[in-house]
């Protein structure tokens, strides 16, 4: 490509982004609400808020691809949600239908499933519900999404993420954990593909245990190398196991089915 953009650039999964997918594109463009590490080689740097339509235009014009990490990154007060996630995230489509961006990755998340219990294992074709409004605006963007697509042509990548850490961080992410190398597999390989349509993947590395079935998208070609297995003995040594009646035990959004409304 002649340039990607990554938003979310100031966020934990912009950095890592940033600093895996450089040889992507002859220039990688980087935007966020926050302030940014300033550019380096073939990088550009734009502080831009996608709640401001016209902002979001200029940073997407010139863009062939878009690496969409922006927005609320986790349950919060509706407004927050309702920017980041909903009228940003609409702002950025339109945008990329404007400019002709051709493929997105988005970042969406197992909160928009998160209610299904954990016992069933989910694939692509599993209905939404979601745990948390934060759950709501990705159930949002993937219909977005996927009108984008059959209406205007712009594929889109959705990666319901599990739990993208540097590793795992309790004994329900040995199944969801993402690591941030397969993270970046993932962009290397959407952007690598020939052809992707709008398919929704999960997001999780090659671990023992796994809640998520991604055959129904392996065209992609997407292959996680990592697993969670080295980290059990040290979570067992040192974290308490849930009860089986604790929500990360129960539902594929852990405890986020247990969080109380953001604005009580």
């Amino acid at each position: 490509m002649k340039r990607l953009l990554i938003t979310g650039a100031a966020g934990a999964l912009g950095k890592v982004a940033r600093a895996g997918v450089g040889h992507l594109a002859e220039t990688i463009r980087l935007t966020d609400i926050a302030e940014m590490a300033p550019a380096t080689g073939n990088e550009e740097v734009i502080q831009a808020d996608l709640v401001d339509f016209d902002a979001t235009r200029a940073v997407v014009e010139g863009c062939e691809g878009v690496v969409h990490l922006g927005g609320q990154p986790t349950e919060g007060p509706w407004e927050k949600v309702l920017n980041g996630n909903i009228i940003g995230f609409y702002n950025l489509y339109e945008a990329a239908r404007q400019a002709g961006v051709k493929r997105i990755v988005f970042a969406s998340s197992n909160h928009a499933i998160g209610f299904h219990p954990r016992e069933k294992t989910l694939d692509a074709t599993a209905l939404p519900r979601p745990d948390t409004l934060y759950g709501v605006s990705k159930v949002y963007g993937e219909a977005l999404a996927s009108l984008y697509y059959d209406k205007f042509g712009i594929e889109s990548a959705i990666l319901r993420i599990g739990s993208c850490f540097p590793e795992p961080l309790d004994h329900r992410m040995l199944a969801t954990w993402l690591s941030y190398d397969d993270f970046v597999r993932f962009i290397e390989s959407v952007f690598m593909s020939p052809r992707i349509g709008c398919p929704i993947v999960y997001g999780a590395s090659d671990n023992r245990e796994q809640l998520w079935d991604n055959q129904l998208t392996s065209y992609i070609g997407w292959h996680p190398q990592d697993s969670s297995e080295p980290h059990r003995a040290r979570l067992d040594a040192t974290k308490e196991k849930p009860g089986p009646n604790d929500a990360p035990v129960m539902y594929h959004g852990g405890q986020f089915a247990a969080f109380p409304h953001p604005d009580d």
